[in-house]
């Protein structure tokens, strides 16, 4: 008896290759810190390469609306906001914060034209940890199966924010955020990385939701970070899709934390935002020192990054090799995962298993 024939593939059966190659479509994304649309405020943003427009109505609700006007094509963020409507500053048409068109002034009363079915994409938006979140998917989204927005988890007596907008693409920026063995070479300050010797690191990571986490361990008190704190700091770092990097330190009663989130603005651009925050008043006065050496390190990166985007523009191929290059292969599995989930219309599934990984560092 002979076996059927198998079935060829179709276009449904398999994953579009240039969906791997692309930011997650349904995904929170941070769009700037949420004081950023304080007052009254409207702030463009570049998001997966489209133009949104953002703001906070009279009420407190956040808005994130298409900036184009479906008339000309005008950016609204150009024009004037009053709490309620946004106007467009070339023909004067007003919306509401819900989209929807509210008045035509140029329409004169005898003119039948119905403007009430005209409306301009609205998106998703969250505020969490101090930062706004926007959800760019244009289709059907179950919010609550993407990945979650970071939260703080403790009250900041002070935090740092810092922006940079780096020339590499959204994957590349992003294995940063999980890639232990740039961090003696790129970052290699006296304040950072007092001691210059490769040492041998041996961590425990264990799935989370959409991610994956390096258990939380004992680290040395040689940095001058750590030792402001006070004993042997508890770490834990998390990493979460879509390009989400969470580092806890638990000294005592003492928390700080340090945030990096990629945003994908367009094309090889990407926006790297780095939060740092404490529960220790007295760090505060640490400010004025802290901007410029965070601003170094976030340099560093920026600069490698476009350097080696690059190298990838010329031949796009990576070989990732040891278990330091684990977490960037689970970066793209995880990925590949809620890609195929979302095509196959079920729930996401980690892939990954508890895994203890070795590196020099």
């Amino acid at each position: 008896m002979s076996s059927a024939a198998p079935r060829a593939s179709t276009p449904d059966d398999v994953l579009d290759p240039r969906a791997m190659r692309e930011p997650l479509p349904n995904a929170w994304y941070c769009v700037g810190p949420a004081a950023s649309v304080a007052g009254g405020k409207m702030r463009a943003v570049a998001l997966n390469g489209e133009q949104v427009v953002l703001g906070r109505a009279k009420d407190g609700a956040l808005f994130a609306l298409r900036d184009r006007c479906p008339h000309r094509g005008m950016a609204l963020s150009k024009g004037k906001f009053d709490g309620d409507t946004l106007m467009c500053p070339f023909h004067g048409w007003r919306f509401g914060t819900d989209g929807r068109c509210r008045d035509v002034p140029t329409l004169s009363e005898h003119d039948a034209s119905d403007f009430s079915c005209i409306a301009v994409q609205r998106f998703p938006i969250v505020e969490s940890a101090g930062f706004l979140w926007v959800n760019p998917h244009l289709g059907p989204s179950d919010l609550e199966a993407v990945p979650a927005v970071p939260s703080l988890g403790f009250e900041p007596a002070g935090s740092l924010v810092l922006e940079l907008e780096v020339e590499a693409s959204f994957d590349l920026t992003t294995l940063s955020l999980v890639d232990p063995g740039h961090v003696a070479f790129v970052h290699d300050n006296w304040w950072f990385r007092a001691s210059k010797e490769l040492r041998e690191k041996v961590k425990t990571f264990q799935p989370v939701p959409h991610g994956f986490v390096m258990t939380s361990h004992a680290t040395t008190t040689s940095s001058p970070l750590y030792r402001l704190l006070g004993g042997a700091p508890e770490v834990e770092i998390e990493f979460r899709l879509p390009g989400v990097r969470l580092e806890r330190i638990a000294a005592g009663t003492k928390r700080v934390a340090n945030y990096t989130f990629a945003t994908p603005m367009g094309p090889n651009r990407t926006m790297l935002t780095n939060a740092l925050y404490w529960s220790m008043p007295a760090l505060n006065l640490l400010k004025p020192i802290a901007r410029p050496l965070m601003r170094q390190f976030l340099t560093q990166d920026q600069q490698v990054l476009q350097h080696a985007q690059a190298g990838l523009d010329r031949k796009p191929t990576m070989v990732l090799l040891g278990q330091g290059d684990l977490p960037s292969q689970w970066y793209f599995r995880l990925k590949r995962e809620t890609l195929e989930a979302a095509r196959e219309g079920r729930p996401f599934a980690n892939p990954l298993v508890r895994q203890e990984l070795r590196w020099r560092s």
